[in-house]
């Protein structure tokens, strides 16, 4: 198993960039994750900050691919956000995650940061956001390629901060049933199979179609690539008022090419 990554972070339109993006191999394993930090609640780059440093220090200590450790991870960054809130200072946090530990993979969100996963020329997965519009798009009210101009879009119904209670969304995949077709990763030309990932806060991604998404990945070779294509798109798109905009991309390869 080879594994390429490559991540991009800007403050927009905006005085402060309050995300936070990180990609590490520990070990045997491999993590990537972003978070946004909601500033309209005051030390929004604080928290982004504080729950990236507690997942990624937490995994490391306990690289357990469980839904129980990846839960009591979350938790645990959920605990140092609220110990640092004020009531002045009322920080919060969204927050997705890749994990691969070379039999399994996983991801965890709370949220609207996302991550999709990309395989076999389409779109084969991405985290639901827990935010109005998505509730919305479940409800029938909206489309799903409305929801970045539904008028409460930015209404985040979890994050990290928010209260004791944290409700990470965690999805877990072995790759031997990956193999068998039912879910994982394509068997491409040369014996090698690829899958590729972006994890992506909400200002990047309401500037991308997920068409377009994939049409980059398709003419890209590396991580730094698609995400060059990706951010020559939101640069003709972005304005005075443009929100935080950050990304990492993952390319995952196995089998017998190396």
């Amino acid at each position: 198993m080879k594994i390429w990554a490559a991540d991009c972070s800007f403050p927009g339109g905006r005085a402060v960039n309050e995300d936070t993006v990180r990609f590490a191999k520990l070990g045997g394993s491999f993590l990537a994750l972003t978070a946004d930090g909601l500033g309209g609640h005051g030390g929004g780059r604080e928290a982004s900050r504080l729950a990236a440093q507690s997942f990624l220090e937490g995994f490391e200590k306990r690289p357990e691919l469980t839904e129980e450790n990846l839960f009591r991870l979350v938790e645990e960054a959920n605990e140092k956000i609220l110990r640092q809130q004020t009531k002045e200072k009322k920080m919060r946090t969204t927050f997705a995650a890749l994990l691969c530990d070379g039999s399994r993979l996983a991801s965890v969100h709370v949220g609207d940061s996302r991550l999709y996963w990309f395989r076999d020329g389409s779109l084969q997965f991405r985290t639901l956001d827990h935010s109005v519009s998505q509730m919305a798009v479940l409800s029938g009210e909206i489309t799903e390629r409305q929801i970045r101009f539904h008028g409460d879009r930015n209404r985040v119904l979890r994050a990290l901060g928010g209260s004791e209670l944290v409700r990470p969304d965690i999805f877990i995949v072995e790759y031997p049933d990956a193999y068998s077709g039912g879910g994982g990763f394509p068997d491409e030309a040369g014996g090698a199979d690829r899958s590729a990932f972006l994890l992506c806060t909400d200002g990047f991604w309401e500037m991308v179609w997920e068409e377009e998404m994939l049409a980059d990945l398709l003419k890209s070779e590396k991580p730094e690539d698609w995400l060059s294509h990706m951010l020559s798109r939101i640069g003709g798109r972005m304005h005075e008022k443009s929100d935080n905009l950050s990304a990492v991309a993952v390319f995952i390869h196995t089998g017998s090419k190396e």
